[in-house]
């Protein structure tokens, strides 16, 4: 069988990503129907992405040890995320077909695919590194977000019409299906071996040891930590709008659902031109410009929203927001993959993914309380802040929400540009660490 190496392997790799990606999608999306339907309860259906994120904290940094010391195989570290999917699907299946689908087993197979699909990202991320040149690593990184969006838009439109005619066991059956196909397009794929560094073979100790050395060595290293706050920072801010997003838009538009939707398949559809055209571009050559720059868009978009109390400036921000996301990634992950060593991947990785996460749930928790208690109360006709705002955002419904966007966006798009003040950030790709900071295993 031929194999594919550079960058045709990477696309192989992707687009069998692309059918796994649709299939998840779909099962995810069908999967909340029938939990509605079985349990006509909100809480089963928000007990899921707490699942699915508790195991992600928990293993990463030692899913990210252990792909560092399997490196040599990284192939097949891959294919374990694949392979889990694909098992649990068939699991799933099975008990529909018997008819001894119920609650807790769905939980558990949730919680089993999460926990084995900590794998793939550090493995993608390590694998990535070796496959492609310095110049393509932001291109890897629009193909990815072009992967993403196009599940984003495609995949409640198929898995609505799939679960419609078939039931949750035709999707799930697809689902295997394109889980086979991911599993299978790795085979012809080669991936190289990582060169073994004296940083890595410093790193080496016991388990334990080598989960946090991540943490340990992003501490140590002060320019790359100083990159890490940025997105901790900006995780932060943008978490606040994740959060807020379909609430704001519901109590603004009547609850008009179509509305909602509209405005979510604009971003979908958007964030696969701008991940074609990041794929295409390859990014800036000063990876930092597209971290900070790509970090301004997302705030500006925040602004957007916050402005908009129409569906056509919803739709705009959407579409100025989705160009955001995968510029800052894609060069941010070209910085960290040109800067580590790729035997120290897999931990480095796993502790920004950690630190990464850790961000969101603070900011969504707070969300919820600072719009429902103070904002939106303040922000009716007769509230306190009504007077002041009110021509800027309107007032009534929802406006409390718009005017948390205002400053979120505002205030963000301006400390992101701030940052081009702080030395470590603007100049993180020409500051390479001293290999002497970092610790030993």
């Amino acid at each position: 069988m031929p194999s594919f190496s550079g960058i045709r392997g990477y696309l192989v790799i992707w687009i069998g990503q692309l059918f796994s990606s649709l299939g998840a999608g779909m099962t995810a999306f069908a999967l909340s129907l029938w939990l509605w339907e079985q349990t006509r309860s909100a809480t089963a259906l928000a007990l899921v992405p707490l699942i699915v994120f508790l195991p992600l904290i928990l293993m990463t940094p030692l899913v990210g040890a252990l792909v560092d010391r399997w490196n040599q195989q990284l192939k097949w570290v891959m294919m374990i995320s694949d392979a889990a999917r694909l098992l649990t699907s068939a699991a799933l299946l099975l008990l529909l077909l018997s008819g001894h689908l119920a609650l807790p087993w769905v939980y558990l197979l949730i919680f089993l695919e999460a926990v084995f699909g900590a794998f793939q990202w550090p493995a993608d991320s390590a694998a990535t590194t070796v496959m492609l040149r310095k110049e393509d690593y932001a291109r890897a990184g629009g193909i990815q977000s072009m992967v993403g969006s196009i599940s984003t838009v495609l995949a409640p439109v198929l898995g609505v019409l799939v679960y419609q005619q078939l039931g949750l066991t035709g999707i799930v059956a697809l689902d295997m299906v394109g889980g086979l196909l991911a599993l299978l397009s790795l085979i012809p794929v080669f991936v190289p071996r990582p060169a073994r560094t004296e940083m890595g073979q410093a790193a080496r100790s016991n388990l334990w040891q080598e989960s946090i050395y991540g943490f340990r060595f992003i501490l140590a290293n002060r320019n790359l930590l100083a990159l890490q706050l940025v997105f901790l920072f900006g995780n932060l801010m943008n978490g606040l709008a994740m959060a807020l997003f379909t609430p704001m838009v519901l109590a603004r538009s009547g609850n008009d659902a179509h509305v909602l939707a509209t405005a979510q398949m604009a971003g979908g559809v958007s964030g696969i031109l701008a991940g074609l055209a990041l794929a295409t571009w390859g990014g800036p050559k000063r990876r930092i410009h597209g971290v900070l720059i790509g970090w301004v868009i997302s705030m500006l978009a925040v602004l957007i929203h916050g402005l908009g109390q129409t569906l056509w400036l919803w739709i705009a921000g959407a579409l100025v927001g989705a160009f955001g996301a995968p510029l800052t990634n894609s060069s941010n992950q070209a910085i960290w993959q040109s800067q580590i060593p790729p035997d120290l991947q897999g931990k480095v990785f796993a502790a920004r993914r950690v630190i990464a996460m850790l961000a969101l749930p603070a900011s969504t928790l707070a969300a919820g309380p600072l719009a429902d208690r103070w904002l939106n109360p303040a922000m009716l006709p007769d509230g306190s802040l009504a007077l002041v705002f009110g021509p800027l955002v309107g007032t009534g419904p929802g406006a409390g929400i718009s005017l948390l966007f205002v400053f979120v966006g505002l205030s963000g798009a301006l400390i992101m540009l701030s940052m081009y003040g702080v030395r470590r950030v603007r100049q993180v790709e020409d500051l390479v660490f001293d290999i002497q900071e970092s610790p030993s295993g």
